[in-house]
């Protein structure tokens, strides 16, 4: 017996993606301005993909503040103990991000760009109070900006539907 074809998903209100994008651009934009003035590389692929979850799929588990934070600083700290045993090498890039997905699924707190954040961490080994630090202000700013929309741009889904 064959399954019917699901239903195609409805494609969002345009004023719903020109808003999204808006507020995606502006948090970008405010990492890589505290960034420039901090003269550090605030935003980096794993937030902007953030970014990319918190506004364009508000509701999704994964985009909620708590994975959000959780899942990238999870990561970063399973990066820094790869970095640790492996060196700053391919393998231990690959090993680190699939001990981090594993360690966020067991820990309630996927968020699958987080992945990513353990990666670079191994590849580029930075140093680790610092990287710490500055992933923590970007999360943190990636939440705060993504409650605005909800509430001074009319976005259809209330962020965050959990904390």
């Amino acid at each position: 017996m064959s399954t019917p074809p699901s239903a195609p998903a409805s494609r969002p209100h345009p004023l719903h993606v020109l808003r999204a994008t808006a507020f995606s651009i502006g948090a970008l934009l405010l990492l890589v301005g505290i960034g420039v003035l901090l003269h550090q590389p605030l935003l980096i692929p794993p937030p902007a993909a953030s970014a990319a979850l918190v506004h364009g799929a508000p509701g999704l588990a994964l985009s909620q503040p708590r994975n959000l934070v959780g899942g990238h600083l999870l990561s970063a700290l399973i990066g820094f103990g790869t970095l640790a045993l492996t060196g700053s090498t391919a393998w231990g890039a690959a090993i680190a991000a699939g001990v981090s997905m594993g360690a966020m699924m067991l820990t309630h707190l996927s968020h699958s760009p987080a992945v990513a954040t353990a990666v670079i961490v191994v590849l580029q080994a930075p140093h680790a109070g610092t990287f710490l630090l500055l992933l923590t202000l970007a999360t943190v700013l990636l939440v705060a900006i993504g409650l605005l929309p909800g509430r001074i741009g009319g976005h259809p889904v209330r962020y965050p539907a959990a904390w």
